[in-house]
C-alpha cells in the first residue's frame, strides 16, 4: 500500500500544508486544463500518440517544477510554454537519433467528436489543412484561434515578439486560403 493511502487524515492535512501555494494552484488547475493541454500537444507534435505523451510529460513537469511557477499567474500559459519547451527538446533529441521529428499529414491520427457527418468531414478537412502548415504557423493558429488567446498571450507562450505572431497568422491565413481554393477547384 502506498504511503499516501496509509496516512491518517491529520497526516494528509500536514502533507497538503507542506505543499507550496504554487503546487496547490497547479494541482487544482491541471484537471480542468488537461483537455486543452492535450489538444495543444497533439497540434504541436502532429500525432495523437505523441501528443498524449507530451501532455502527460507536461503535467508531470508542471508538478515537478512548481517552485518556478508564480502563484496568481496563468497556469495554462505556463503549461503551454512547458509543453513547447519539452517538445523542442524532444525534437532535438530525435534529430540526433533519426534525423527527423515531423510526420506527414497523411500519417496523423486525428480524432473528431462532432455529432454530424458533415461536421466531421469539414472539421477533418480544416484540421488537415492546418496540419499542412509549417509548425510555427500551426502552433500559432492553434493558440490564437482554437484556444482563444490574444496575440499578446500567444507571443508570451511562444516567447516570440507579437509582430511575429501577427506575421505567422497572416501567412497561415494566406496558405489556408490557397488550400481552400485548390479544394474547391477539385470538386
Amino acid at each position: 500500500m502506498s504511503r499516501l493511502y496509509s496516512m491518517t487524515q491529520g497526516e494528509r492535512a500536514i502533507q497538503l500544508f507542506r505543499t507550496s501555494k504554487a503546487e496547490r494552484e497547479i494541482r487544482t488547475a491541471l484537471p480542468v486544463l488537461y483537455p486543452r493541454l492535450w489538444r495543444y500537444a497533439i497540434a504541436l507534435t502532429g500525432r495523437r500518440d505523441w501528443g498524449e505523451e507530451l501532455a502527460q510529460a507536461t503535467s508531470i513537469r508542471a508538478l515537478e517544477q512548481a517552485k518556478h511557477f508564480k502563484p496568481g499567474t496563468h497556469v495554462d500559459r505556463w503549461c503551454f510554454r512547458l509543453a513547447k519547451n519539452i517538445w523542442l527538446n524532444e525534437l532535438r533529441a530525435r534529430r540526433v537519433r533519426t534525423g527527423n521529428g515531423l510526420v506527414a499529414v497523411e500519417d496523423m491520427d486525428l480524432a473528431s467528436t462532432a455529432p454530424e457527418t458533415e461536421t466531421n468531414i469539414f472539421a477533418r478537412q480544416v484540421l488537415s489543412s492546418v496540419y499542412t502548415l509549417p509548425e510555427a504557423q500551426r502552433v500559432t493558429v492553434l493558440l490564437t484561434y482554437v484556444e482563444g488567446h490574444s496575440y499578446k498571450e500567444t507571443a508570451e507562450i511562444l516567447e516570440i515578439p507579437i509582430g511575429t505572431v501577427m506575421s505567422r497568422l497572416a501567412a497561415a491565413r494566406k496558405s489556408l486560403a490557397v488550400l481552400g481554393a485548390d479544394r474547391l477547384e477539385r470538386t
